[in-house]
């Protein structure tokens, strides 16, 4: 079974989604995946793909509009070949935070219900106040990502996006 390449697409609006992002096609890449990075936006077809993982921040309560759009316009293609979906939204990688950005997340994942992720994760976000407007700019800086667990996930999609995993979903 010949794989196509897999596509890493995601939403950033300050470059943190961007750089998560670009870990996880690392990660891929190191686990024999051909990757194809871009912005959400810049996707026109997902003809030349075998698997799409999509991540996009998430702004007081709304996944990043690049994202969000993405999961529209390709529904149907989605729905036959289901994504991995990732968000990156709280100040702080605590419980409750990483549960109330998670619980964004399935809302806009749900405007969309014919598309049902193979894997979905919610990562801690970025807050840098010399790219934010006022008020925000006057919030502390914080980076709430944990590494460690957006490697591991990533591993967890290379797992799901194996060809045996792939040659098993729906048609």
């Amino acid at each position: 079974m010949v794989i196509m390449p897999l596509l890493v697409a995601y939403g950033s609006k300050h470059g943190s989604t961007q750089e998560v992002a670009e870990a996880i096609a690392e990660r891929l890449t190191k686990k024999g995946f051909e990757v194809e990075l871009r912005r959400a936006a810049d996707v026109a077809d997902l003809t030349p793909y075998g698997a799409v993982v999509l991540g996009g921040a998430l702004y007081f309560g709304r996944w990043h509009g690049d994202a969000a759009r993405f999961l529209a316009r390709h529904r149907r293609e989605l729905a036959t070949k289901p994504p991995a979906v990732f968000g990156l939204g709280p100040k702080t990688a605590d419980a409750q935070g990483l549960a109330e950005s998670r619980a964004q997340l399935d809302k806009a994942l749900a405007k969309v219900p014919e598309v049902e992720p193979r894997s979905i994760a919610v990562f801690g976000g970025v807050i840098d106040p010399t790219k934010l407007r006022f008020p925000l700019s006057r919030m502390p800086a914080s980076d709430a990502r944990d590494w460690d667990a957006i490697d591991e996930w990533a591993g967890e999609v290379a797992t799901a996006f194996e060809p045996h995993a792939l040659a098993g979903r729906k048609s």
